[in-house]
């Protein structure tokens, strides 16, 4: 299987081989979603055309659609789940869908996951700005930035003791493709990696990872790691992994990072966690709920840093994740190449 990944693959410029069918699309998506401009606007591959853009099935219940047995689907909306199931139902000559997304949890269903169709999306489209966040947040505690601001605010020049990131120890629960890209950033820095894996290929050897576990290992990951980034996709395995039991086992001067879902985390219990001072801080990018209920308890403690989900939100990250399925993978459909980024519907990722 064969996985794309914006820091280590070049773009390819044409495709050669002969068109043995034609890819027929629909777009689950907002109409007006500026990122899909280079979908809905072409040019589009060879072999390739767009039927219709919609966000529900009477966007797409018309004969003129019907008659042309449309058979990939590409999803961006983020109310999507529903709608997906009933296209697949309206459709059964869909053959492939296409996230612009590297989670599939917000299309997650029974649905989908009884139906024949092939499932891919754009993991390795966001990792290496997560990545520097997750060095951002080590820093951010390390070296007591919000301390600096007040001073600086306070006009006050007090030297005091940072902490070096060098020698500390980064768990990465989730060691794929965001845990990679942020593995090497933090050995680059002189951090010890430990990864986590729900399943380790035997040959497993990775220059960025110095010890690897698997899904029973989380308990030791967490007791020996200063940092611990959660990188992992929502599933109903990993919902609520990091629980209070977990976070018990974590050391005083822990701190947590999120970069995967919310729901990951036991979000009261961390809260707990935070406010009883059992462990150092918090830098979350993702929450249960989004937005964050103005109410949360997370906007009021002082050792949490929150961003609203934007941390791979660069000016151009979504455009490229929709030229990624225009240029790379339409092409290889239509010439009924082996697709990149195939995605295990029944595992979640």
């Amino acid at each position: 299987m064969s996985y794309w990944n914006r820091e280590t693959c070049q773009p390819t410029s044409q495709y050669e081989g002969e068109i043995t069918k034609e890819a027929r699309v629909l777009a689950l998506c907002d109409p007006a979603d500026a990122y899909n401009k280079p979908l809905y606007n072409g040019p589009l591959p060879e072999g390739s055309k767009l039927l219709a853009v919609g966000s529900t099935l009477a966007d797409f219940d018309n004969e003129s659609i019907i008659n042309q047995d449309p058979n990939v689907i590409f999803v961006s909306h983020p109310n999507a789940r529903g709608p997906l199931v009933e296209l697949l139902n309206k459709f059964p000559s869909v053959e492939w869908v296409h996230t612009r997304s590297a989670g599939v949890d917000f299309i997650a269903s029974d649905g989908l996951l009884s139906s024949p169709v092939q499932l891919t999306n754009a993991k390795g489209m966001f990792s290496s700005t997560l990545a520097e966040y997750c060095m951002m947040a080590c820093a951010y505690f390390a070296k007591d930035l919000p301390r600096l601001m007040r001073q600086k605010n306070d006009v006050n020049w007090e030297q005091y003791p940072v902490l070096e990131i060098r020698g500390a120890t980064l768990g990465v629960v989730g060691f794929g493709d965001i845990g990679r890209s942020s593995a090497k950033l933090a050995k680059a820095y002189g951090m010890k990696v430990l990864g986590l894996k729900r399943s380790i290929p035997e040959s497993f050897s990775d220059p960025y990872c110095d010890e690897i576990y698997d899904m029973n290992g989380l308990v030791e990951l967490v007791q020996k790691s200063d940092y611990i980034l959660i990188a992992t996709p929502l599933t109903e395995q990993t919902r609520g992994l990091i629980s209070k039991e977990v976070l018990q086992h974590c050391k005083k001067t822990a701190v947590i990072i999120n970069v995967g879902r919310g729901p990951i985390i036991d979000e009261e219990a961390l809260i707990e966690a935070l406010a009883n001072g059992d462990i150092k801080g918090a830098g979350l990018d993702v929450m249960t709920v989004e937005p964050l209920p103005k109410d949360s308890q997370l906007w009021k403690l002082d050792n949490v840093l929150l961003s609203p989900h934007n941390m791979d939100m660069t000016l151009s990250f979504m455009q490229e994740s929709t030229e990624f399925f225009i240029n790379e993978n339409l092409p290889r459909f239509v010439r009924g190449i082996e697709l990149l980024n195939p995605v295990d519907k029944s595992a979640g990722y």
